[in-house]
């Protein structure tokens, strides 16, 4: 296991923020990551889905890891999600963000391509040996088409570099399968918001969340409740939470993650076709009156030892 990165806590994956000409904010995305360091999140990923990696020019991946890195200033560990269509050119992404400084990266299957298991674990393990970095696997099946089973992240327990495993599915029994097949060699997080209390209870030891981008304080809680086992306390918070983290599984979840980020003064709307606006009088309405409802009725944190704002 890296030394570099502490592998437990909330990592959002955070949001990239655009001009009006759609050109990347820079400046707006780095006040982004500041805030939610402040705000008391154990960690940073960057340039993952909610980042809109698929929108983003290789230069401005490298601008979006430069500045994290910078931002960060070792407060928290930061990774970079890769997630291009080919080895060769993941192979690439992974080297920059070691010739950053980058803690640790974050590798989606091969996109585009629907592989086959043996194919998909040829990719991350050619991406993993590629690099020193610290990799966490991604599986996320029904975004990127290509389903991480138990039985190929058990393929991969010989590469040294592969030390975590992101599930995305919402099968949390596949925290239990991964176990029992290989033990405590892979450290464990869950990657969809609606169902982090549960993956908890199952082993998962962090989480990378898209709506804690709106809300810090509230997930990097709800986390530590569960993880201490102060269900009592943690299901009020996330019965308030659930119809907001509902949306981290809509195929539109990062229009209205940064939705909601903008109504909490985090950062704006904005997000680069092909992902386009959500509808105003159906979607966006339907979100506004969502967090009009979250903030009237927002809880009183229970104390789990998070910093001041």
């Amino acid at each position: 296991m890296s030394p570099r990165i502490s592998w437990e806590g909330v990592f959002p994956a955070v949001t990239t923020q655009f001009n009006d000409d759609l050109s990347l904010n820079i400046d707006a995305t780095a006040r982004v990551m500041d805030g939610l360091i402040r705000d008391g999140v154990s960690g940073l990923i960057v340039c993952g889905s909610v980042g809109e990696n698929t929108s983003l020019e290789r230069k401005e991946k490298v601008a979006i890891m430069e500045a994290a890195k910078s931002v960060a200033a070792g407060r928290v560990p930061v990774l970079c999600g890769i997630a291009e269509f080919t080895t060769a050119f993941a192979v690439e992404t992974a080297k920059e963000a070691a010739r950053i400084g980058i803690d640790g990266v974050m590798v989606m299957p091969a996109l585009v391509y629907s592989s086959k298991p043996h194919e998909t674990a040829a990719h991350f393990r050619a991406v993993a040996s590629a690099t020193d970095l610290p990799v966490m696997l991604y599986n996320n099946p029904p975004i990127y088409k290509n389903d991480v089973t138990p039985d190929i992240l058990a393929s991969l327990a010989d590469v040294e570099t592969v030390v975590c495993f992101k599930d995305s599915s919402g099968d949390t029994r596949r925290f239990i399968d991964t176990r029992n097949m290989v033990g405590d060699r892979f450290v464990l997080f869950a990657g969809l918001d609606d169902v982090i209390v549960e993956s908890v209870a199952m082993g998962a030891v962090g989480w990378v969340s898209g709506m804690s981008n709106a809300f810090p304080r509230e997930g990097e809680t709800l986390f530590r409740l569960a993880k201490a086992g102060r269900f009592a306390e943690a299901m009020p918070l996330y019965e308030w939470f659930m119809p907001l983290l509902h949306l981290d599984a809509r195929p539109d979840l990062v229009q209205c993650i940064k939705l909601c980020e903008h109504i909490m003064g985090r950062g704006t709307a904005l997000t680069r076709p092909p992902r386009l606006a959500l509808l105003p009088h159906a979607e966006k309405a339907e979100v506004e009156a969502m967090m009009a409802k979250a903030l009237k009725n927002r809880p009183r944190l229970p104390d789990v030892g998070l910093k001041a704002a």
